[in-house]
């Protein structure tokens, strides 16, 4: 059967949330579906759905995203969106989409990746070491809070959410001494006069699938499957799927503190993984190693042998 492209007439609607970076993340994808098929712009229409998550943050920006309920907060509207036919695919920051899909949705296509790194952000510092004692560190993530509690446990951590230009502008305002922002974010803003220091991976682990975007389909949309194939990068997809069996294996969530790391090195790959403590006294790591046909195996394996060590009560909030 012949691929019926996307036109003008009848163009691909590609959901997204309205903030700065996932608009960009929804511009690059429908850059590379342009060229990949030869199609004007006009042959494709970028949809903003605002959803719950963006509402609440509204009104609830101090407060930790675990006390409103964070499952499905910043998804639910586009993917009953896409249930409906409303839009046609759907793009999104990886390391936010939960490991389960809702009933009829798939998530099989993903970008090359971007930076993995977290970024250190300040006016006036240039590394975690240089806090002084006692420094005030903004940010909403349980995975940075608990590492950097791991390293300084003099740090006082404050609450820290909303878009990247929404943090900017609180450090501004001297709400903290600095905070931290993925890299990979940056530089898909092009934001490179924010005066931020990218952290190895050996120094912080990364979330899941740091740096990726992934696009969601019906599945049994084929004409969306054939499309989207043309875009998707094979590595990207390999080290998540080690990554995201590990967060499934740990049955994580934005209300863990976990971290993850693939890496590819000819037919094989390397994961390394991380799980603390929410206030950080305590962090247990692990790397496996083996095929890329065993990414998903591997990840698996991990997260039992984290859990083992970690036993039942290693995430409870104090």
């Amino acid at each position: 059967m012949t691929l019926t492209l996307p036109s003008p007439a009848s163009p691909l609607k590609i959901g997204t949330r309205g903030s700065p970076l996932a608009l960009a993340q929804a511009y690059e994808t429908r850059a590379r579906l342009m060229a990949a098929f030869d199609l004007p712009e006009a042959a494709f229409e970028v949809v903003v759905i605002k959803t719950t998550g963006d509402n609440r943050a509204m009104i609830d920006a101090d407060r930790p995203l675990k006390e409103i309920g964070n499952k499905g907060l910043f998804t639910k509207e586009i993917e009953e969106a896409m249930l409906a036919g409303t839009i046609d695919i759907a793009v999104h920051s990886c390391k936010d989409m939960p490991v389960a899909q809702p009933e009829g949705l798939v998530l099989d296509t993903y970008l090359p990746r971007e930076d993995v790194r977290d970024a250190f952000v300040s006016p006036t510092h240039s590394a975690i070491a240089d806090l002084p004692e006692g420094a005030v560190v903004g940010t909403s993530s349980l995975r940075r809070r608990a590492q950097l509690l791991n390293r300084r446990a003099d740090l006082n951590v404050v609450e820290f959410r909303g878009n990247v230009q929404t943090r900017l502008k609180k450090l501004h305002d001297g709400v903290a001494s600095c905070t931290f922002l993925a890299q990979a974010g940056l530089n898909r803003l092009q934001m490179a006069d924010v005066p931020a220091t990218p952290i190895e991976v050996s120094d912080m682990l990364p979330a899941i699938a740091q740096g990726a975007i992934t696009i969601e389909r019906r599945g049994n949309d084929s004409r969306a499957a054939e499309l989207l194939a043309a875009i998707h990068d094979s590595p990207t997809a390999q080290r998540l799927d080690a990554e995201r069996a590990l967060l499934a294996g740990l049955d994580g969530s934005c209300e863990t503190p976990i971290a993850g790391l693939a890496t590819l090195s000819g037919s094989d790959i390397t994961l390394k993984g991380e799980v603390l403590r929410p206030d950080g006294s305590e962090s247990i790591t692990a790397e496996l190693s083996g095929d890329i046909a065993d990414a998903k195996e591997i990840g698996a394996t991990m997260a039992k042998d984290l859990l083992a060590k970690a036993g039942p009560k290693f995430f409870d909030w104090r």
